[in-house]
């Protein structure tokens, strides 16, 4: 059975990580795993004591379990049915969160909100995660609910009875990657929501943004990339013909306009190439500022 693996630490953003990936495990028929990674602090030393006080681990271990216990009661009680399995970790949180979704099929992680506009406010274990992550990681903002996913209805109200809005893919030309439209497609179709796809290109410096041009070595044509953008797609419309697909070449840097789209996204997909750096790991321009700013839940995945 597939698995869904989502680190919680007692915070409003890690409890609506577990509400998502409780959703997300459901629609895919996976088990949800909930992993706490604690990482002991050094001795700090009391005055008032005279003496050097070691944070208990048999405390953090009981409020650890306790709160483990409580998250998985609720997820229990509104997701009937779904197998959930806790785990407590001792480490580096980073990488103690990335050691326990080794077999998942997805990490989730929270991210605190900034505010309906702003977005998000991503933390340095979040993006260590995201960076050095060979699954997909998806970061949820405090305060996202399962209504958030759904477009409203004729009289303006909203709930999870109403259709869901789009899943919106940032997709680079020079880097179409199967595992990012794998990932976006499986997505729309599991929601039984449109594909939004969204590609940013840049016209040679000599003309005006909506000019006709010939080819430069460094930019093309606006019929040239729509072109591409329908051929990298029509393979993958072939593969899922239910998913109505909706693409557009935008003239721009593409993190501004998938940041726009994001506001009215159920999902918002970017990619993450894969490189082998000796200290840490890379993320573009594009994802950071999908992972800073975007309103929707994020899903980074990573590729060769």
């Amino acid at each position: 059975m597939p698995i869904l693996t989502v680190g919680l630490d007692g915070s409003p953003q890690s409890l609506a990580a577990a509400d998502w990936a409780a959703r997300e495990a459901q629609q895919r028929e996976a088990s949800l795993r909930l992993v706490h990674a604690w990482e002991p602090q050094p001795r700090s030393y009391a005055p008032l004591a005279g003496a050097y006080a070691l944070p208990s681990v048999e405390t953090e271990h009981a409020w650890a379990g306790h709160m483990l216990r409580e998250a998985e009661s609720r997820l229990a009680e509104h997701h009937p049915g779904l197998r959930i399995t806790t785990l407590q970790t001792v480490g580096p949180p980073a990488a103690a969160l990335l050691a326990a979704a080794e077999d998942a099929d997805l990490l989730v992680l929270g991210s605190r909100c900034l505010g309906a506009v702003a977005g998000f406010l991503v933390g340095s274990v979040a993006l260590a995660a995201v960076a050095r992550s060979e699954r997909p990681v998806v970061l949820v903002r405090a305060g996202e609910h399962a209504t958030d996913e759904h477009r409203t209805d004729a009289p303006g109200s909203v709930s999870t009875g109403t259709p869901y809005r789009d899943v919106v893919l940032g997709l680079d030309l020079a880097d179409c990657a199967d595992a990012v439209l794998g990932f976006a497609f499986e997505a729309a179709q599991r929601r039984a929501a449109d594909l939004r796809v969204l590609h940013g290109w840049s016209p040679p410096p000599s003309h005006g943004y909506g000019a006709a041009f010939d080819a430069g070595p460094d930019a093309e044509p606006a019929e040239q990339v729509r072109d591409r953008l329908a051929e990298v797609l029509k393979p993958w419309k072939d593969k899922f013909p239910g998913v109505r697909v909706r693409e557009q070449a935008v003239v721009g840097s593409a993190g501004r306009h998938l940041v726009h789209a994001s506001r009215d996204a159920a999902l918002f997909v970017v990619g993450r190439r894969n490189r082998r750096a000796l200290i840490g790991g890379h993320i573009g321009p594009v994802t950071h500022a999908a992972l800073q700013h975007a309103s929707a839940p994020v899903a980074v995945v990573p590729h060769d």
